[in-house]
C-alpha cells in the first residue's frame, strides 16, 4: 500500500517533485530524468515509471527557466533510444526463456500478449507506434528482440520513434505548460495526457474482446 501511495503521489505531484530536484541538485536533474526515461524504456520490469507526464512537466520547467529545453530534448531522446536498444538485446538474449514461463514474477503475461498482438497487426512499425503508449512501449523492444527483428529496421523505427515521442511531448510542455489555464489545472492536464496515451491500448483491448465474443458465438 505504501508503494501504491508513493506512486500516486509521484504522478499527482510530479511538478513539485521535479522542482524540488532542480532546486536541490541543479544540473543533476538531467541525469535523474535520463535515468527515469532509460529505465522506463530499457527495463521490461519498470513499465510503471512516468513517461508522457514526465516529458510534459520537464518541458514546462524548461519554459520557466529551470532547464535548457534543447539539452533536455537531446538527453531524453538519447535515453529513450538507448533504453530501447538495451531492451531489444535483453529480449534477444534472455527473452525466449522468460517469455515461455507463464508464472514469471517479474513480467506480466498479459502485457507481453498485448504487445505481441500489436506486432501481429503493425509489424516493425509497432516499435514506432509503441512510443506513445504506456506499458506497450516498455515491452515492444523486448518482444522485438525475442522475435529477432532485423536490427537495422529496429534502429530506424526506434530512433524515429524516440525523436517523435520526446520531441512532441517535451516541446508541448515547453510551449503550453506555463499557460495560466494549463498551469492552474496541471493535474487534470497530466491525467488527460495519460488518458490519451493509453486510449489506443483501450481501443485495441475492446476490439480484441469483441472479436473473442463474436468467435465464441
Amino acid at each position: 500500500m505504501e508503494l501504491l501511495a508513493g506512486l500516486v503521489d509521484l504522478f499527482a505531484n510530479l511538478d513539485r517533485h521535479l522542482v524540488w530536484v532542480v532546486e536541490n541538485y541543479g544540473a543533476w536533474i538531467y541525469v535523474v530524468l535520463f535515468a527515469i526515461v532509460f529505465c522506463e524504456t530499457g527495463l521490461v520490469v519498470t513499465p510503471f515509471l512516468p513517461g508522457d507526464s514526465l516529458l510534459f512537466i520537464s518541458g514546462a520547467l524548461a519554459s520557466a527557466g529551470n532547464m535548457y529545453v534543447h539539452g533536455l530534448f537531446a538527453a531524453l531522446a538519447s535515453a529513450s533510444f538507448l533504453g530501447d536498444n538495451t531492451n531489444y538485446w535483453i529480449g534477444r538474449w534472455v527473452g525466449p526463456r522468460v517469455f515461455s514461463r507463464k508464472d514469471s514474477r517479474f513480467l506480466n503475461p498479459e502485457h507481453l500478449a498485448r504487445t505481441q498482438r500489436f506486432y501481429d497487426k503493425y509489424g516493425a512499425k509497432t516499435v514506432f507506434f509503441a512510443r506513445f503508449m504506456p506499458i506497450v512501449r516498455t515491452f515492444a523492444p523486448f518482444v522485438a528482440g525475442i522475435g529477432r527483428m532485423q536490427y537495422g529496421r529496429f534502429l530506424f523505427y526506434s530512433f524515429s520513434g524516440s525523436i517523435a515521442w520526446v520531441g512532441s511531448i517535451t516541446y508541448a510542455g515547453y510551449y503550453f505548460g506555463n499557460v495560466p489555464a494549463v498551469k492552474e489545472n496541471l493535474t487534470l492536464v497530466i491525467a488527460a495526457i495519460i488518458l490519451l496515451s493509453i486510449s489506443p491500448g483501450i481501443v485495441e483491448y475492446l476490439r480484441h474482446r469483441r472479436s473473442s465474443v463474436t468467435a465464441d458465438r
